[in-house]
């Protein structure tokens, strides 16, 4: 059974920082497609960030600069660090991930943004 579980979230000031942690069980983590999204009230889901099974990563525009996202195969664990936070910024974070299929790797970000699992989100606050 697939999980993920999301962690860090918090209320903070602008200009401050956070780091977001998840961590995946239940599958074969090394090579997997994992990725940040995030979804404010009212608004449709964001692609916030996306890292592939060689580290390689992609940003939305919106956060390019500011936040960094990475891995640790070892701990089965992916993380954003989320640095000079704006009150845009606020909303539901939510880590996700597409498994390989046996030996064969997963398309990095997958089309359309079809990740097979989802976290239960943690909840980011920038207050001005």
């Amino acid at each position: 059974q697939v999980t993920l579980v999301e962690s860090g979230g918090g209320s903070v000031q602008a200009g401050g920082s956070l780091r977001l942690s998840c961590v995946a069980s239940g599958y074969t983590y090394r090579t997997a497609c994992m990725a940040w999204f995030r979804q404010a009230p009212g608004k449709e889901r964001e692609r916030v960030a996306v890292i592939d099974g060689e580290s390689s990563t992609t940003y939305a525009d919106s956060v390019t600069g500011r936040f960094t996202i990475s891995r640790d195969n070892a701990k089965n664990s992916v993380y954003l660090q989320m640095n000079n936070l704006k009150p845009e910024d606020t909303a539901m974070y939510y880590c996700a991930t597409v498994p390989p299929l046996g030996r064969v790797r997963p398309v990095c970000p997958p089309p359309r943004n079809e990740f097979d699992y989802w976290g239960q989100g943690t909840q980011v606050t920038v207050s001005s």
